[in-house]
């Protein structure tokens, strides 16, 4: 209930927001997709590729360890109906051992991956908010809002690829990373 309140009251701010500045003579409104932004920006595809680079090695860690766990899990059980109990039992407790430290090293990877992911992810969205602030600016905006959260936008005022190609050029004119 709150949240719908909350919901309409946002909506008819901007409402309000908008008539305001459409009343004021020679405004300069943009609207930007963040969204478009980070999947398309060539400095996004290349952090996601250096992450998948990072971390490439852990991972086939992983599997492989996943995939001597599989192995050994299906020996022990081919070889339950000619084991003694004492050899099944030593047998089924390394298996849950195996099993603790294998699901411990995928969420170790899993948190890790995250950690610099989430790392990444706010520098890629600082510097998209920077080149955004700089064409605002250089262009004479007036106000340029994100797509989130806007009920309808004429294509006239999305500058979202614009703000694409500056970020492909400045991108262009870093050196090569090897």
């Amino acid at each position: 209930m709150i949240r719908k309140y909350t919901v309409l009251t946002m909506a008819v701010s901007t409402m309000l927001l908008f008539a305001a500045v459409a009343s004021a003579q020679d405004v300069k409104i943009g609207l930007v997709n963040i969204g478009r932004l980070i999947g398309e920006a060539p400095q996004a595809i290349s952090v996601q590729e250096a992450l998948q680079e990072e971390f490439a090695p852990r991972q086939r860690e992983i599997v492989a360890m996943q995939n001597a766990f599989k192995e050994k899990r299906d020996q022990v059980q081919r070889d339950l109906e000619v084991m003694g109990p004492e050899e099944r039992r030593n047998s089924e407790q390394q298996l849950r051992k195996e099993e603790r430290d294998l699901t411990r090293s995928q969420q170790e990877f899993t948190e890790d991956i995250n950690l610099r992911r989430n790392e990444a992810l706010g520098k890629l969205q600082r510097e998209l908010l920077s080149e955004v602030q700089v064409f605002a600016s250089n262009e004479g905006f007036d106000l340029v809002v994100s797509s989130e959260g806007v009920l309808y936008a004429s294509p006239v005022i999305d500058i979202t690829e614009q703000i694409l190609e500056r970020l492909k050029a400045s991108y262009a004119k870093l050196p090569a990373i090897n």
